[in-house]
């Protein structure tokens, strides 16, 4: 399958996937350096004619020198369609009845949308038959692996009790009483998805305090309501973000009016400052702040130390809530999630993800005082689906057969194991690279300097991270297919020897791209 034949799809759908274009076709007319000698000159290479030619091509050792990053890319495009001739089909026959050929915008990717067929332990196969080690993890669901027997054992039990009753089950009390105990927040609901879990929380935030504005960090995605759509991955337009210590609002999605956009106040990750002048010219009007404790819709960005404390207390001493997004790092960042990982308790926590062991589940937390408001109508939390008994049973299991002490320790030891490998590569073969891993998160940077927020995030060359993601795919790893963006996720199903591949698929990359 040639490649123009499987472009049914147009891959430019999303802000991130226009972005991601953008670095990508500047590789294609500029030559990519070996990252630490950026002055090397690089001699022009076309892509092989054939995708047959491509892999002959790409199995033949070659100077990286002689190489541009634009063909390499290029040539692991041509195996990758080569490969997946099914998927190719798939995704031209979707599109008579799937808007854009997929179920969601973000399964939109270059060069095609990869079509699975099943799943089982800590591996995914695609309609062609192609097994990849999974470390995409379904954007951070798939903490549990596939067919977790204990998942698998819940679930059958439920769906021959009944799959929805719209009242409470004995499974809803426990998974909160859990939550409760790992996240230390005692009152809990649940919904369906990280979207309703951080719009209850906007509304909360606004019902007590009856206040209208509220603080976002640059850069956080925090699902697609319209107070949140908000500069999530603003244009490299400097007129349309803004000065870096005081960001435009800037709208992230078509339909939403700038009255509500307006509402939002937009600052930098690890900037106290900023927060203090938004509250300062905004005297008794804001509501609160929400952020992912630890960024994961810009790689990884950890929080600086003091950073998150010093947020609470600025934030409480304007009569401010402040709440955590972790739908990405709820028991993915370890058992207590970001909460606990950083020892910063908020008001208010949403989860989703991870937390429902393959299932749609949500679920938002808060102190007494804050859940007060929602047990004695203040503000009304709702959903048909909310604690559905199938989605319960298995976030029951999740969290009391899943997610255990033992799993923790294990995938501490597995997340070493990729990290000092990947170092090594990156140490070996010269790269202006290094690793930021949390939990069973993780990612390679492809700057030698630390990322600290949005902007310097934005800096980074997104075709480095494109190509790590097709030699990773080619070589039987899948993992995220969003660049710089995204993370892996390391299961309980995984083994050292998913691991270890993952690493010689780097390994490989590196060797193709560095010095």
């Amino acid at each position: 399958m040639a490649p123009e034949q499987a472009s049914a799809v147009d891959p430019a759908t999303t802000t991130r996937q226009r972005a991601a274009d953008s670095e990508i076709a500047t590789a294609a007319t500029t030559k990519a350096p070996a990252p630490r000698q950026a002055e090397r000159a690089t001699a022009k290479t076309s892509a092989p004619a054939t995708p047959s030619a491509a892999r002959a091509a790409a199995a033949k050792p070659q100077a990286p020198a002689t190489r541009s990053l634009e063909a390499i890319i290029r040539a692991q495009e041509e195996i990758f369609i080569d490969r997946q001739p099914e998927s190719a089909r798939m995704a031209t026959a979707a599109t008579s009845a799937l808007s854009g050929g997929v179920v969601s915008s973000w399964q939109i990717s270059r060069p095609q949308p990869v079509w699975l067929s099943h799943g089982s332990g800590s591996k995914l196969y695609d309609v062609d038959g192609n097994e990849y080690v999974d470390l995409h993890g379904g954007y951070g669901v798939s903490l549990a692996g596939h067919g977790h027997p204990a998942i698998v054992k819940a679930v059958q039990a439920q769906v021959a009790r009944g799959t929805h009753f719209a009242q409470p089950t004995e499974a809803a009390l426990v998974a909160a009483t859990e939550l409760s105990r790992r996240f230390g927040l005692p009152q809990w609901r649940f919904c369906n998805s990280g979207t309703e879990a951080t719009m209850d929380a906007v509304h909360l935030m606004r019902a007590i305090t009856g206040r209208d504005l509220i603080i976002k960090v640059e850069g956080c995605y925090h699902g697609h309501h319209d107070s949140v759509q908000v500069s999530v991955c603003p244009d490299e337009d400097e007129d349309q973000r803004g000065p870096a210590e005081r960001p435009n609002s800037a709208p992230s999605s078509t339909g939403i009016p700038k009255a509500i956009t307006d509402l939002t106040l937009v600052v930098g990750f690890n900037d106290l400052a900023a927060v203090q002048r938004r509250l300062e010219e905004n005297p008794g009007q804001v509501a609160g702040m929400i952020l992912e404790p630890i960024m994961m819709n810009s790689g990884i960005i950890v929080p600086e130390p003091g950073y998150l404390q010093g947020l609470k207390d600025l934030l409480h001493s304007h009569g401010a809530l402040l709440t955590f997004d972790e739908v990405k790092t709820g028991l993915t960042a370890g058992p207590g999630g970001a909460t606990g990982y950083t020892g910063v308790t908020p008001d208010i926590v949403c989860l989703a993800k991870a937390i429902g062991g393959g299932l749609a589940v949500a679920a938002i937390g808060g102190t007494a005082e804050v859940m007060d408001h929602v047990a004695n109508g203040d503000y009304e939390q709702v959903g048909t689906f909310n604690g559905n008994p199938l989605a319960m049973a298995a976030c029951r299991a999740m969290l009391e057969d899943v997610a255990t002490q033992d799993a923790y320790q294990r995938l501490e030891r597995l997340r070493q194991l990729a990290v000092t490998g990947l170092e090594r590569e990156i140490e070996r073969n010269g790269l202006d690279a290094h690793v930021v891993s949390v939990g069973a998160k993780g990612c390679v940077v492809f700057s030698a300097k630390p990322v600290r927020d949005f902007r310097d995030f934005l800096s980074i060359r997104d075709s480095y991270s494109h190509a790590h993601w097709l030699f990773q795919h080619n070589g039987g790893v899948f993992l995220p297919p969003w660049g710089k963006a995204e993370q892996w996720l390391i299961s309980v199903q995984h083994d050292d020897a998913d691991i270890e591949k993952f690493v010689a698929n780097f390994a490989t990359f590196a060797a193709a791209v560095g010095r």
